[in-house]
């Protein structure tokens, strides 16, 4: 289960942003928004070791309470997702297949001819689907 799913544009603008629990959202967002540094450290890295680049990133970095993992779309759209540390029961697989309904979920969103490109996502059906992949009802 993650607490927290978020979504960056390529020009490192917020989305979307969800978290399980909105006294922690402040908080939350900061994390998100420090960890674009590290997304942008191994895009750089990527491209000059290969031509070819993995959308997961992995772990982006790891604190006490939360560890934050990160996917990257080809149009350098970032997905951020924040589980709780004390959760060892998500393997990297099910994190993987987490973002890649969110990924899926994000682009039927804007194949919506009602998406104002650039926007922020402010869809209720999509907020919906995005918060059941984020509790793991899907």
């Amino acid at each position: 289960m993650a607490i927290c799913v978020a979504i960056i544009g390529k020009d490192n603008s917020p989305k979307y942003f969800a978290c399980s629990n909105p006294d922690d959202e402040i908080n939350l967002q900061y994390k998100v928004l420090s960890s674009l540094d590290v997304i942008e450290e191994k895009l750089n890295t990527a491209n000059k070791v290969t031509d070819f680049r993995e959308l997961f990133l992995g772990t982006l970095y790891s604190l006490e309470s939360h560890k934050i993992y990160g996917y990257v779309t080809n149009t350098k759209i970032k997905f951020i997702i924040v589980v709780d540390s004390t959760n060892t029961a998500l393997r990297d697989n099910e994190i993987r297949s987490m973002f890649r309904k969110i990924h899926s979920i994000y682009a039927d969103n804007i194949c919506n001819p009602f998406h104002i490109p650039g926007e922020p996502i402010t869809s209720k059906s999509f907020h919906d689907k995005a918060t059941s992949i984020m509790f793991g009802t899907v």
